[in-house]
């Protein structure tokens, strides 16, 4: 049972990534842009900006590939680069609302369904969920 959910879990994975894939595809962008952009969402959902260096770090860029996503992203009209109000030597790159508008316009569908089928679990099956996704990630993280 373990190795079937576990297998479940990477194919799971597989068709996200795909799904992911299409979208880049679709726009004329490269999966890392795509990336870029979750990792950009995920930041600002949380409250804290990324910076260039910040943002090539999670996504396992250096400095020079780092600078060319953004300004690529910029471009594009997806990203801006902006000052810190904490720290104003500090530069960090938001996303454009239209860009998350757009984001939620493909992946919106996907995240409802997820949601509609998380409504089904009850609270001590929903901390299992948590609990088994947050340990895969961390294993994940720490294998590299």
């Amino acid at each position: 049972m373990e190795l079937e959910i576990v297998h479940l879990l990477r194919a799971t994975v597989v068709e996200l990534g795909l799904h992911s894939a299409r979208f880049a595809h679709q726009n004329g962008m490269h999966p890392t842009d795509v990336r870029a952009l979750i990792s950009l969402m995920d930041a600002s959902r949380s409250g804290t900006g990324l910076t260039a260096g910040r943002l090539g770090a999670l996504l396992g860029l250096n400095s020079a590939g780092t600078t060319a996503l953004v300004d690529r992203l910029e471009r594009l009209g997806h990203v801006r680069r902006v000052r810190s109000e904490r720290d104003r030597r500090q530069v960090l790159v938001e996303l454009e609302e239209r860009t998350v508008e757009w984001g939620q316009a493909h992946f919106g569908p996907l995240i409802g369904r997820a949601v509609e089928l998380l409504r089904g679990y009850d609270e001590r099956e929903l901390a299992a969920v948590r609990g088994f996704l947050t340990g895969v990630r961390d294993a994940a993280a720490g294998a590299g």
